[in-house]
């Protein structure tokens, strides 16, 4: 397992633009990826969860950045986005099944 992850990676990954990823970094105090001596951003682990939190409130559940704050603050719902992740795989291998029917 890599230790960190490029801007590029991450947002293929969340299937989102790198852009958004520097938005999210901006309005996040807590997403903070180091950067090498270049300026470019490598994310850890614990910054993609994070990333991967933000997208599910805001994407998936449509919070608005503050209520994604809000969310962020009063719960650390880390273990529902592994049931949340486990079940986004599930589906898609029932899908796939389904589709060799």
């Amino acid at each position: 397992m890599k230790v960190y992850y490029s801007i590029s990676e991450v947002a293929e990954m969340l299937g989102v633009n790198q852009s958004l990823l520097r938005y999210w970094e901006t309005e996040f105090s807590d997403l903070k990826p180091t950067k090498n001596a270049r300026g470019v951003r490598m994310y850890r682990q614990e910054d993609i969860d994070l990333l991967r939190r933000i997208h599910h409130l805001t994407k998936e559940r449509g919070l608005t950045l503050e209520g994604t704050r809000e969310q962020l603050r009063k719960s650390d719902d880390t273990d529902n986005m592994q049931v949340i992740e486990t079940l986004k795989e599930l589906r898609a291998f029932l899908v796939d099944i389904k589709s060799n029917l």
